[in-house]
């Protein structure tokens, strides 16, 4: 009896969890989007009409800006040049960079960049991510022609490798982004999406 009430409520925490966490990531990004930007809105125009949820709006509203004009050529020249900066600054240097090449890891306008693919290991075959086939970019010691470099994460977001891989070892896999990454972290469990 006791095995079956516990394996009932393993079954509902695992159902609710990651609703659970969705709901409430998405509530903190708005609760801080509000407090940050509802705080400088009341601050900078004390006179204006102002109501819970503004500062949401307004902070999604130059979030959308930021993107049109970083359409615009001059706009790009100015925060390139923003960047030199911060690159040349000793430990923002670090943490930005870090932050700039994970989201370009995840952006869509990177064309082979965090290609889905199977990497065959002395037969046995695993799911990993080409982070750079540009050998040019890499260190000296790596640039090694015929070659990739992999990203392998460990399920449950343990971690992961990063490997230098030979082409001849490395397939295409038929999955996006997403299914990967959900599909690896959760070690299989989540399986194939049926149609």
């Amino acid at each position: 009896m006791f095995k079956s009430i516990s394996a009932t409520l393993l079954t509902g925490l695992i159902t609710l969890l990651p609703v659970v966490l969705t709901v409430y990531l998405l509530y903190w990004l708005a609760v801080s989007a509000e407090k940050i930007m509802g705080g400088a809105l009341q601050w900078a125009f004390p006179w204006a009409i102002y109501f819970p949820g503004l500062g949401t709006i307004v902070g999604l509203a130059i979030i959308f800006l930021v993107g049109l004009m970083m359409r615009a050529i001059f706009v790009r020249q100015v925060f390139a040049f923003g960047e030199r900066i911060l690159y040349k600054l000793p430990l923002v240097n670090t943490i930005y960079r870090i932050m700039h090449d994970l989201s370009d890891f995840f952006s869509p306008k990177k064309k082979g960049f965090g290609q889905v693919v199977i990497v065959n290991i002395d037969g046995l075959e695993v799911i990993g991510f080409i982070t750079q086939e540009d050998i040019n970019r890499l260190p000296d010691a790596f640039q090694k022609p015929e070659t990739a470099l992999v990203y392998i994460p460990m399920s449950y977001m343990v971690g992961g490798f990063t490997l230098l891989v030979p082409l001849d070892r490395i397939s295409p896999c038929k999955m996006s982004m997403n299914e990967a990454m959900r599909f690896v972290l959760t070690a299989g469990i989540t399986g194939k999406k049926t149609p």
